[in-house]
């Protein structure tokens, strides 16, 4: 067994780490938001293998600021715009590290019963916040429940493979001479044209043809187009089994009209999962959970809590009507693995490893320290949005709903993309860019908790400057 062989103060260091972390983000907006360094930047600047040798814990903290700082990436800034945010708070946090000092792989109730059973309450709690149907909660006696996975791309995959066991299985009851590989060959899946590359991935790994449904204006799905794909796929004598519907698109934060979707997804028996993998968390908020109306429909529903909720990465929450659909797909157990309480909840049974952190806990804290109501909180894309607008130079390229803004200078895709370089180079803020209708689009993504009005303006001050030099010089 490994062991210091230095002596170490922990509850000195521990103040000391919590310190330097408390330092490093009251004063975060004062670094730049994007690393100046190139690839391999890192290596020059440790050494070639591991010591032999102990160091002390003073040497490693002062290298956090000369080896690893210089190439972090600040998604906490309130300058990052970048992707979609990534929460967290204090209390989160300190939940995290006292995951870490409990220790425990709760690959089932016996291995760690608090870490079980606080998972399921906790995701019924937070199907209660959203107002989910009451057939997605465990409750005491409830067919369906919630589980922590590490990511939405995580929880797609499990929905799609739990509905492949379960069209596979129903297939063969009905013909027991059909094989598997037979019926898999047969099998399609769905997903919108905007939705994320992980749908895809996940038929690739599933094994699965996967098909994107065009979208309308507002990159939307809808029942129609759907509709009209299965009957061609029907008729050609492939298996439609399942469907995954976005909410918030990654691109632009569309979302997928699920109250048409659903009754056909039902009608033709086909398995609907719900991404809303960023748009979720604003579920809580009464103004925004009319968007999830359609959820009765569906089989599985995802989003990320560590997007938006203030609890950090990872915590991705999943809910299934009918547990048993996924439990039926993952379900083994050694010996080994069995205990006198089988039934009290094992979710290794949900995922595809075997162990799992402690990751509920930060949930806990996290709930009770903000409360429901100290979580219900959207603004100042629609601040970036108005100063967008009062530009005649620029136009929105897509209905801003929540806290994304996607928008471009009128003009060319190289304009666009020359831009976006420009802004990204002088480091002073961080954007990403998507493709909407064939259009180069820069997307504004409200990230950081910390964020301002005055930091938006500034941004906008920023982006409206270089594109003024821009204009400038292609004038001349």
């Amino acid at each position: 067994m490994a062991k210091f062989t230095s002596k170490i103060n922990y509850h000195l260091r521990g103040k000391e780490m919590v310190d330097y972390v408390a330092d490093y983000l009251e004063n975060i907006e004062k670094r730049q938001v994007y690393p100046d360094v190139e690839p391999g930047y890192l290596r020059s600047l440790i050494p070639e293998e591991a010591p032999l040798e102990a160091e002390s814990y003073e040497d490693v903290v002062k290298d956090i600021e000369r080896v690893i700082m210089p190439g972090v990436t600040h998604w906490h800034s309130p300058y990052f715009y970048a992707y979609f945010p990534t929460a967290h708070s204090f209390p989160a946090m300190l939940a995290d590290m006292l995951c870490g000092a409990i220790g425990c792989i709760g690959f089932s109730w016996a291995a760690s019963p608090a870490c079980t059973e606080l998972e399921t309450v906790m995701l019924d709690w937070l199907g209660k916040m959203l107002k989910l149907p009451e057939d997605f909660l465990a409750g005491t006696e409830g067919s369906g429940g919630g589980v922590i996975q590490g990511t939405a791309s995580e929880a797609t995959l499990i929905a799609l493979l739990a509905a492949r066991s379960k069209i596979v299985k129903l297939i063969q009851t009905d013909h027991p001479d059909r094989s598997e590989t037979d019926i898999i060959s047969k099998l399609v899946a769905y997903s919108s044209d905007q939705a994320h590359s992980s749908v895809e991935r996940a038929g690739l790994i599933g094994g699965v043809r996967m098909k994107k449904i065009p979208t309308d204006s507002k990159f939307s799905v809808r029942g129609a187009a759907l509709q009209k794909v299965l009957e061609e796929d029907r008729a050609a004598g492939l298996i439609p089994f399942f469907f995954c519907a976005t909410l918030g698109t990654t691109p632009s934060c569309a979302f997928d009209c699920i109250t048409e979707l659903g009754p056909i997804c039902n009608a033709e028996k086909i398995w609907m999962h719900i991404d809303a993998a960023y748009a979720g968390s604003a579920f809580i908020c009464p103004e925004f959970r009319p968007l999830l109306n359609g959820i009765e429909f569906a089989d599985s529903f995802n989003f990320n809590p560590h997007k938006w909720l203030l609890v950090n990465f990872d915590c991705s929450a999943m809910w299934v009507k009918k547990r048993s659909d996924i439990i039926g797909a993952f379900k083994i157990e050694p010996l080994y693995l069995k205990h006198d309480h089988q039934e009290s909840g094992n979710q290794s049974h949900w995922q595809i490893p075997l162990g799992r952190r402690f990751r509920s806990l930060k949930m806990w804290f996290v709930f009770r320290m903000y409360g429901l109501k100290g979580l219900q909180h959207v603004g100042l894309a629609k601040e970036f949005e108005s100063l967008v607008k009062a530009d005649q130079r620029f136009e929105i390229s897509a209905d801003v709903v929540l806290g994304l803004v996607c928008f471009r200078l009128k003009g060319s895709n190289e304009l666009n993309e020359i831009l976006l370089k420009r802004i990204n180079s002088a480091r002073k803020i961080h954007l990403v860019p998507c493709q909407l209708a064939g259009k180069f689009v820069l997307r504004f993504a409200v990230c950081a908790r910390t964020t301002e009005s005055r930091h938006v303006r500034e941004a906008w001050s920023h982006i409206s400057h270089l594109a003024s030099e821009l204009l400038q010089e292609l004038r001349h």
